[in-house]
This record gives C-alpha cells, sequence and structure tokens, in this order.
C-alpha cells in the first residue's frame, strides 16, 4: 500500500520511526492520541522497519467491512499468539481449513437452546462471586474478581472445568501464565529488529515456559473428559471430542482441539471480564445512570433481601438499560481493541488510497468509537442512551464493531452478552457500589483491555 500520501505523526526518526512520545506499554492508547491529534480518518505509524495503517473513521472502517473485498488479516500481536493459540478460531488463517471445520462444528454451542442450557451455571458462578462480595472485609479489586468469575464461567459451561479461583487468595497460575503471554505477543509489535531478539531471548524463554505450562492445563482439561468416559455433545468440548464435521464428515484432529481449547479459556474470559470492569467503573462514576440502570433491575426482580434472585434465563433481554451500560462501556473501551482486514484483490480505501491484494489495515476500535462525525461533540462522555433502539437505527453502519466483522467476527458474542448481563443486574440488585473519587482511569493494555487498580466499596442493600 502507497502510504506516502497518508498523514503520520510529526517528529518521525530515521530507521527507528514514530516512537516519540509513545511506550511500548500502551500502544492503542498512544494510536488513539495520535488519531485525536491527526484528525484524520486513517493514518500511518512507522515502527522500526513496519508501517501500520490505521483506520479510525466511519468512511474507510466501512469499506473494510465489506466481506467481498476484505478478510481477516492475523498480524501484529496476534500472529505472535500463535504460537499459543496455533489455528483455533481467533488466531487461524482464514485459508486454514480447520478454521471453517471447527466454526462449523461448533456453531450449536451458541444458539439460543445452548445459551439456555449454559444460563444455570453462569448463575451459579455469578452467585459465587455474590458469596465472595458478601464476605469481602474492604474495597474489591474490579478487574481481578472479574477474570474469577469469567474464568470460571467459561472453564464450567465450555468444558466442565473447575479451576477453583475463588477458592485462592492469588490467580490461578492460568492466568498469571496467560497475561505473561499476551504482554509477551504485544510486545513483538515493537521489538527491534536483530538486536531486539538477542536482547529478549531470556524473555523467550520465559514465554516458552508460559506456553508449556498453558498447553499441559488444557491437556489437563482433555484428559479430565476423556478419563470420564463422558461423550456428551452439550457443550464445546463435547463438540469437539464426538462430533464430526456435517458435510466432509471429518473430526477435529487433536492439536485443533487443543488450540480451541485455550482460544476460548483466554478470549472467553479475558474480554468479558474487561467488559465487565470497565461498564463497573463508568456505573460508579455516573450515579444517574446507576440509579435507572439499578431502577431496572427492581423492577424486574424486587427489593433486595437476604438470598439473592435467581433469574430465569427470559428475564436476562429484559434488562435493556443494563445493556446499553453495557454496549457503551464497550464502544469507549472495547477489549479487543483493534481488528485487522487485508484486500482480497486490488481495490480502493475510501475511495482513494490504492491496495493491492494482500496490503492489510487496522480498524482502531477505540478512535471509531469516537469518531465525532457519528458519536457528536463529546464522544468521551459516558451516555448509554447513545443505544436507544432510535439511536442505533440512525447511525451508520459499521461505526460500532466491539466485536469484529464478518465471518470472523466474535462466535461467543451472545454468550459474553448474556453472562455480563446477568452478572450486572446482580451486582446492581444486591449491592450499593462507590468507588474512590481520587481514582483516575489508568487501561492496562495486554492486547486485550482493562482498568487497572480500580477497587469498589460493596454494602449490601438494604432496600
Amino acid at each position: 500500500m502507497d502510504t506516502r500520501q497518508i498523514p503520520h505523526p510529526p517528529r518521525r526518526v530515521p530507521v527507528l520511526g514514530d516512537i516519540l512520545g509513545v511506550s511500548p506499554r500502551t500502544p492503542v492508547q498512544d494510536s488513539v492520541r495520535i488519531a485525536r491529534e491527526l484528525g484524520s480518518p486513517l493514518f500511518v505509524r512507522k515502527i522500526f522497519d513496519k508501517e501500520i495503517v490505521f483506520v479510525c473513521g466511519a468512511g474507510p472502517a466501512a469499506d473494510l467491512s465489506d466481506e467481498s473485498r476484505f478478510a481477516k488479516h492475523v498480524g501484529l500481536g496476534i500472529e505472535a499468539l500463535r504460537r499459543l493459540g496455533g489455528d483455533g478460531l481467533f488466531t487461524a488463517y482464514s485459508h486454514e481449513p480447520n478454521w471453517q471445520a471447527a466454526h462449523d462444528i461448533l456453531a450449536p454451542a451458541f444458539t439460543q437452546s445452548s445459551m439456555r442450557a449454559y444460563h444455570p451455571v453462569m448463575r451459579e458462578m455469578a452467585h459465587r462471586l455474590l458469596t465472595h462480595w458478601d464476605a469481602a472485609a474492604g474495597p474489591v479489586d474490579v478487574a481481578a474478581d472479574m477474570t474469577k468469575l469469567t474464568l470460571e464461567t467459561i472453564a464450567r459451561t465450555g468444558f466442565g472445568y473447575d479451576f477453583g479461583s475463588f477458592d485462592r487468595t492469588a490467580p490461578h497460575p492460568f492466568v498469571t501464565a496467560m497475561t505473561g503471554a499476551l504482554r509477551h505477543a504485544q510486545r513483538q509489535t515493537v521489538r527491534l529488529p536483530g538486536l531486539g531478539n538477542l536482547l529478549a531471548r531470556g524473555a523467550d524463554r520465559r514465554n516458552a515456559e508460559r506456553l508449556t505450562y498453558l498447553t499441559e492445563i488444557i491437556d489437563d482439561v482433555i484428559r479430565a473428559r476423556r478419563t470420564a468416559g463422558d461423550d456428551r455433545t452439550d457443550d464445546l468440548l463435547g463438540l469437539m471430542l464426538h462430533t464430526r464435521h456435517p458435510e466432509t464428515g471429518l473430526p477435529l484432529d487433536e492439536v485443533n482441539i487443543r488450540n480451541q481449547v485455550i482460544t476460548f479459556l483466554v478470549a472467553g474470559h479475558e474480554t468479558t471480564s474487561g467488559a465487565l470492569s470497565f461498564a463497573l467503573y463508568y456505573l460508579a462514576r455516573n450515579p444517574d445512570v446507576l440509579a435507572r440502570a439499578r431502577a431496572e433491575v427492581d423492577a424486574l426482580w424486587g427489593p433486595p433481601g437476604e438470598a439473592p434472585p435467581s433469574p430465569a434465563f427470559e428475564q436476562i433481554p429484559k434488562l435493556r438499560y443494563v445493556r446499553r451500560v453495557l454496549d457503551e462501556a464497550l464502544r469507549l473501551w472495547p477489549t479487543a481493541p483493534a481488528y485487522g482486514r487485508q484486500a482480497r484483490e486490488d481495490t480502493v480505501l475510501d475511495g482513494k488510497y490504492a491496495m493491492r491484494k494482500g496490503d492489510w489495515a487496522l480498524v482502531l476500535l477505540p478512535a471509531l468509537h469516537r469518531d465525532p462525525t457519528v458519536w457528536g461533540p463529546d464522544p468521551e462522555a459516558f451516555d448509554p442512551d447513545r443505544f436507544a433502539p432510535a439511536e442505533v437505527r440512525a447511525r451508520p453502519a459499521h461505526t460500532y464493531k466491539p466485536w469484529g466483522t464478518g465471518a470472523r467476527a466474535c462466535i461467543g458474542r451472545q454468550f459474553a452478552l448474556h453472562e455480563a448481563i446477568l452478572v450486572l443486574g446482580l451486582l446492581l440488585h444486591r449491592y450499593d457500589l462507590s468507588g474512590d473519587p481520587s481514582y483516575e482511569l489508568k487501561v492496562t493494555e495486554l492486547l486485550t483491555m482493562k482498568p487497572e487498580g480500580f477497587t469498589l466499596e460493596v454494602r449490601r442493600r438494604t432496600s
């Protein structure tokens, strides 16, 4: 792609590129700031020998969503994760046959009937969180507890496995190893060519040890199911172990099953925990929004009592304003903050930028979700009514993409939404939530996004 006509940050340094004023720990937030300063619907950053085209405006983002012209691009940090996830659904190249095979076999796991079957386990895990918070002697670490919750939920519903997260004072070693692997993958995008590989030998060795441990955990999950002689097909693991592709008649191979399990365990809990954490941050900072969401919950479940409610599956979609809160939190901080798209054939982006087959660009979601031509003059303001039905209908297509786009969009979207709305509703119903007024939002980037150091005082409601 000819990038000479595309805006780039000022003060570009020969050889090193656009590195001044940025940090390897906050590449997304730095890029969002650059987008705001340049005021262009797309821009290019050069980092050592790499050029990355960032799309942050509604026009070129709509172009990239055209499935006839563009497909998913696996690159940068995601490509580095292939050592962990291989040809799993998230990290697979689109041409790899196992992607389509796994997608077809696993699609039944995300139907409404499957969601209905998962609901009791989601509710049980949410009640575990409530028990944990009931016993809290001081402020709770929101991101840490949301991680415990979402890891246990996906492990139990998808694989019949219990990590025992709520019985631990420290994170499960799986979470620690996963966090390290995500951080290592992110840093590959800014590694100095040649010398950088030499300097990072120790970090690479430690990461290899993490990957070995994570693989052993996944093998334990699969082994436990096989040892039990359980041939059910009502969860993700059962489908992968005992279902053949409806057209080819072939099962998934053993390595791909491992890749899919680790993909779902990592992606299925890390992004949802971040979404819940950001939603709780904005609820604590916006008392009017919190009161309105709580009123909706109380109208559905009545006043708080000694025992928490046990919502039926059909009640969760009725929490429409709670859903708007979650959508607005994901607008400001989409926990999977970018996705790559590559040209299927030679084409033109946004009517003026020629792209050859295989050229790619990165949709920078926190910038797209702050485009003032779409979201108005104050896109930083937290306003769940942006997602009122009339507002959604009036908005151009392809301007809100926290779940990705096209055939490679998140297969677990409905799972994550149902879980998150259920949890937010139960927390609002049971607790008065107050944050530290001196806390300034700090966002941690590990390919995914979540608030760092955010705590809440949680007090049981009496009315």
